[in-house]
């Protein structure tokens, strides 16, 4: 990392959109036993997070007409909260990480903190006590591929975080004239056959009202073999089609996800992704459903990989910073849309092989929950690590007055 360098206009607009939605997110890691020595291992973890310049780091946002900077940060034992030294079960353990998000981050004195609660019973797999570790960051500073990239290296994982290329400016005018000449080129490879169009909108459903009551989260575990489709992400993907249908009844005829995807090209932000919209199918038979979702998603990555995705990029790239915080400013969380383009989101991540440990204590699942927005309030989370996925639902009550019921359905269509 550049010292003190720019921050990308998308990053900054997380950052500053925080004013308005929390954002931060929330990676649960699930290690076999406790440590011998807890302050050993929180110690070791501050080390190396000392010793890794992209983890190392904090907002400063001091400057009204420029964007804020990433500078260096002093990573001390504040950043990591170790929560209660008693038993407590698994269920009351994912109970207290959806109240995490009470208390968001503020990037510009830590943009990413370690929650640590142990003994836990209960784990999935396990039939001793466990350690969970929870690594809050703020969205600014990592999409969920990078994140998972920052948490691997707290835990032992030898391959550095990858350096991120400073944002590529230009001249506003002309990089918008470039991205128009660059999106007719994308209206005309649709209108010819070459490129499939995107999934348009849909009506909002139960699941699109605004997050009220209580918030819980909940998680499925399964071996990769148990699990169906040609991917991990299909076969969940299809499983939410038949879980959700069966939840909201005859209004589901027609239903969407959007599935965040990582941006082909070299990454020069710290969130390097877009979302696509997939329809769910939720009335077609199994097989032909997957086929179907294979083929959404598949059209999604050739449209972000067109030139035009790149182009508008660059142009968002180079708007001016007072600028974009006054659009930011302008964002209105309370004005509902007519249309949405997804009744839910399935986020997909696989954080790599089962390498991890906190002290001597190793790694046995991964989970994530994606955030509620004002127009979300379920989403899923699938997280892999080794040969262990977790399938993971985050809920409002408003949507989902009895996320057992729909855990219970999901669990049955995977």
């Amino acid at each position: 990392m550049v010292v003190g360098h720019r921050m990308a206009a998308v990053d900054a607009q997380f950052l500053w959109m925080t004013a308005k939605l929390p954002n931060d997110q929330f990676l649960v890691y699930a290690f076999e036993g406790v440590p011998a020595e807890w302050g050993h291992a929180i110690e070791e973890v501050c080390r190396r997070a000392r010793a890794c310049p992209e983890v190392a780091t904090r907002v400063s946002d001091g400057r009204g007409l420029d964007y804020p900077r990433w500078v260096p940060a002093t990573v001390g034992p504040d950043w990591v909260v170790r929560h209660d030294v008693d038993d407590r079960s698994w269920a009351e353990c994912l109970e207290a990480v959806a109240g995490l998000a009470d208390d968001q981050l503020d990037a510009r004195r830590m943009p990413w903190r370690l929650h640590l609660f142990g003994p836990v019973v209960g784990l999935p797999g396990l039939d001793g006590p466990g350690t969970v570790a929870v690594m809050q960051v703020a969205h600014a500073l990592a999409d969920g591929t990078r994140a998972s990239a920052m948490a691997a290296w707290l835990f032992g994982r030898p391959s550095p975080v990858p350096r991120v290329s400073p944002p590529r400016l230009g001249f506003l005018p002309w990089r918008a004239v470039e991205a128009a000449r660059a999106h007719r080129l994308l209206s005309r490879d649709i209108c010819e056959g070459r490129l499939a169009p995107g999934g348009g909108t849909r009506p909002l459903q139960r699941t699109n009202t605004r997050p009220d009551g209580a918030r819980s989260v909940r998680t499925l575990v399964r071996h990769r073999s148990q699990l169906p489709g040609p991917t991990v992400t299909v076969g969940v993907l299809a499983a939410v089609s038949m879980a959700l249908s069966r939840l909201l009844g005859e209004a589901a005829d027609a239903l969407g996800a959007e599935v965040p995807m990582t941006k082909p090209g070299v990454r020069q932000a710290h969130n390097h992704f877009g979302n696509v919209g997939v329809e769910l199918y939720p009335r077609l038979d199994p097989v032909l459903r997957a086929e179907r979702i294979v083929a959404d998603l598949a059209n999604g990555r050739r449209r972000m990989a067109h030139p035009a995705a790149a182009a508008a990029d660059r142009a968002f790239a180079a708007v001016p910073a007072p600028l974009l915080r006054w659009g930011v400013s302008q964002f209105d969380p309370d004005v509902r849309p007519s249309r949405v383009a997804g009744n839910t989101v399935v986020s997909s991540v696989h954080r790599g092989a089962a390498d991890l440990r906190f002290g001597d204590a190793r790694v046995v699942l991964t989970a994530g929950y994606p955030a509620l927005s004002p127009v979300m309030s379920l989403t899923h989370g699938v997280h892999g690590i080794g040969d262990t996925v977790a399938i993971s639902v985050h809920a409002a009550e408003s949507a989902v007055p009895d996320i057992d019921t729909y855990v219970r359905l999901l669990n049955k269509a995977l």
